[in-house]
Parts: C-alpha cells; sequence; structure tokens
C-alpha cells in the first residue's frame, strides 16, 4: 500500500531541507501525540545510519517500530526504512528546487506486510484508501504551509 504527496512550498530548498532534517523537533511531536521515542545513536552526527526505536498504540494494542535513516543526501533526499511486527515501511522524502525560492516537497509511503494478520491490517486500510489518502495529502498541505511560515520568519 503507498501513499504519495506532492506539494510546492515558498522557500529555498536549503531552507525546507534543513527544517527536514531538525529530527529533535519531530522526535517531541511524536511524543506530545502519546509515542514513545528513543534515538539509538544519540551521539552519533546526522546522517545515514540514524535509528529511533518508538512504542504507540494503534487500534489498542500496544506496537514497536524500529526506524532507520537509510539514506541522507543534503538537500535533496531522505529515505527511512522502519520494520515492525508483520509490516515493513518505506518513507521517501525528495526535495527539488523548482527556482531560487521554491521548492517541491515530494513524500511517499509503502507499506508491505510480512504475516497474515499485517495483510489483514492493510487490507482494511485498503477498504478505507479513499478517505487516508484524502486525510494524508490534507495533513501533508498542512505541514506545507508550517514549513513556509518557518522559512518566513
Amino acid at each position: 500500500m503507498q501513499f504519495i504527496s506532492k506539494e510546492d512550498i515558498e522557500a529555498p530548498v536549503a531552507q525546507v531541507f534543513a527544517i527536514l532534517s531538525e529530527f529533535e523537533t519531530f522526535e517531541r511531536s511524536a511524543m506530545r501525540r502519546g509515542v514513545e521515542v528513543q534515538r539509538v545513536d544519540a551521539s552519533a552526527p546526522i546522517g545515514a545510519g540514524m535509528a529511533w526505536d518508538t512504542q504507540f498504540r494503534l487500534r489498542g494494542k500496544p506496537r514497536e517500530m524500529h526506524v532507520v535513516l537509510k539514506q541522507y543526501d543534503a538537500p535533496s533526499l531522505m529515505r527511512f526504512a522502519s520494520h515492525s511486527k508483520g509490516i515493513n515501511g518505506d518513507v521517501v522524502i525528495e526535495l527539488l528546487a523548482l527556482s531560487p525560492r521554491r521548492t517541491r516537497l515530494s513524500f511517499s509511503v509503502e507499506l508491505k506486510a510480512n504475516t497474515l494478520s499485517a495483510r489483514l491490517f492493510l487490507q482494511s486500510l485498503k477498504l478505507a484508501r479513499k478517505n487516508m489518502s484524502r486525510r494524508f495529502k490534507l495533513r501533508m498541505a498542512e505541514f506545507a504551509k508550517e514549513i513556509e511560515s518557518r522559512c518566513a520568519r
């Protein structure tokens, strides 16, 4: 199952990438939403190989996920891989400079099931795909506006 969103942001690509690279901000944001986040290699520099262990509740059950930053090519690409019990995910964030002050943010999430229960879970998501896609794109549009406002300061 895959979700894709593209948003144009009125800001230079380097500024947008710098904001997307503020991993501590995203960690705090996840914690505010009830996700326990622990950086595995807290002393390592920002770049490929960074990893996080997360714990959260989904559909009433506790879940654990391990997330690794697989590729970090400033200022254009970040690729994350996540592994959970039965589900693997890939997140790709690409930035393209449309002009010196305009950037296109492409965000792609792909989920793959490894077990029967995970396949059933993804199948239930596929049944609600239209609603999920709409919510995903709406949230990405809000995120792009938030980045724009942070760059304007």
